[in-house]
């Protein structure tokens, strides 16, 4: 199953973005720290070229705080990259944001000179809220300054500092199909862009192999299933979601498993981990030239084709 953007945003973001990132110093990503790839936006990669990045796991209280170690120490080894985990009950270290865009840009962190970041997020990472964070009193004080492109809007944090926040960034494509699972997983695509049980049989693989004991002590589970079905036919037996005749409720269960996953009734999960998404990247990017050749053989084929078709006389 693929699950895809709309390509009418992507481009009027993308255009925005590339319209103000001359005058920008400093990039800020706001990623899911449950998907830190996942929830990233490939785009930002190609777009800020060598310029700093600040990459904020957001959202660490839902994650698994392991992985959130392993994932900051991963970017963190990355050119220019400084990581970030940030939970949304403590705001004290997004106040230490502003600190730390002048650190990246030492050269310009001197009385009279100007530091420009910008802030970016995918729909529901919780860019809004570390926003308020940031601008606190600020934003009723100084109010918002016109941006050049319609859509955004810059913001003094700071004397001498500047923040452009930017509309929800979206590409046309997940190539990587399993990332759009787990972006359904985590609500950050909406419900109608997915098949509930598939979301939940995903779910469930993944945490069968990850996160066994949480599944075992949550559902009480004897005997652990050793397929993804079988594990929601047991918690579904086990919330009663049966119907006449002892047939379990597959949708039923499977909403239940999802819905216990988001609000954090399974503990802090983590859907993805440096070394998997490496491997995954490999894969799909040579399953992506697959059928880009595969698409330009057919073309090749079809124009060979009506070179070859006879002409009708006269």
């Amino acid at each position: 199953m693929a699950i895809n953007w709309f390509p009418g945003h992507m481009h009027k973001a993308q255009k925005e973005i590339k319209e103000i990132l001359p005058q920008i110093d400093v990039v800020i990503e706001v990623c899911d720290a449950r998907l830190p790839f996942s929830s990233e936006n490939p785009m930002i990669t190609e777009i800020r070229g060598d310029k700093p990045l600040i990459k904020i796991l957001n959202k660490s209280d839902l994650a698994d705080a392991e992985q959130t170690k392993v994932w900051l120490d991963y970017l963190q080894a990355q050119q220019n990259v400084k990581a970030i985990a940030l939970t949304t009950e403590n705001p004290s270290i997004a106040k230490t944001i502003p600190a730390l865009i002048r650190q990246l840009v030492p050269n310009k962190d001197e009385t009279g000179k100007q530091i420009n970041a910008v802030i970016m997020g995918i729909p529901n990472v919780g860019k809004s809220t570390l926003l308020n964070t940031l601008v606190g009193k600020a934003k009723a004080k100084v109010g918002n300054e016109p941006a050049v492109t319609k859509g955004q809007q810059r913001i003094r944090l700071e004397d001498g500092l500047y923040l452009y926040d930017t509309p929800g960034m979206l590409w046309p494509k997940i190539v990587n199909e399993n990332s759009g699972y787990r972006l359904a997983i985590t609500s950050a695509v909406k419900d109608t862009a997915y098949d509930h049980d598939d979301i939940a049989c995903f779910a469930a693989e993944y945490l069968l192999e990850h996160y066994p004991m949480r599944l075992q002590q949550r559902y009480d589970l004897v005997d652990m299933p050793e397929r993804e079905v079988e594990l929601i036919e047991d918690i579904g037996r086990r919330r009663s979601c049966v119907k006449s005749g002892g047939q379990v409720d597959f949708h039923k269960a499977s909403a239940i498993l999802i819905n216990e996953i988001r609000d954090k009734t399974l503990g802090g999960l983590t859907f993805e981990t440096p070394s998997m998404i490496e491997q995954e990247q490999v894969y799909f990017a040579e399953l992506e030239a697959k059928k880009i050749a595969e698409r330009e053989a057919k073309k090749q084929a079809r124009g060979r084709g009506r070179k070859n078709k006879p002409k009708k006389g006269r």
